[in-house]
């Protein structure tokens, strides 16, 4: 069982075969955090997931509306993007802890501008930029902090 795993994302095709993978393995309760700088590519990681289970409809960034819902066969799916909080008790303010009951996957952008008032997430998503100057796409890496978290983890990682 692997706590880390590291991928190399070299185009949106490549994304969404991952976000496909990854769709097929969260399961209700689950928190993930996203990580990276602007432009990254977080929200296009969280639209490529939801398309890959079954979205058809607009999916828009959070930035603004701090949370977008999505019911998927009867299981929530809430995409958060906390990069506009200037003050982590804005998490408790908005009242977003009554989302994470144990029934729905959390997509979290930006989680560290919550603090320490978030869940240990199951699984959290690092996309960067390649070190390589020459090369294009995203890194990602991916830890995951909790059992179930690592189950997800092992169901995705590509067998060697």
């Amino acid at each position: 069982m692997s706590d880390s795993l590291s991928l190399t994302l070299p185009d949106e095709a490549a994304t969404a075969a991952f976000a496909q993978r990854l769709g097929a393995v969260l399961q209700p309760g689950m928190v993930v955090f996203l990580h990276g700088d602007l432009g990254a590519g977080k929200s296009t990681l969280v639209r490529a997931l939801l398309r890959s289970l079954g979205v058809t409809g607009a999916i828009k960034s959070p930035t603004y509306t701090l949370v977008e819902p999505y019911v998927i066969s009867g299981i929530y799916f809430y995409h958060f993007d906390f990069y506009r909080f200037v003050d982590p008790d804005e998490w408790l303010d908005a009242g977003f802890d009554e989302y994470l009951n144990g029934s729905a996957v959390a997509l979290i952008e930006w989680p560290e501008r919550a603090g320490e008032l978030l869940p240990r997430p199951d699984l959290e998503l690092s996309l960067s930029w390649p070190v390589d100057a020459t090369s294009t796409g995203r890194v990602l890496t991916l830890s995951a902090s909790t059992a179930t978290g690592k189950k997800c983890l092992d169901q995705i990682a590509p067998t060697r």
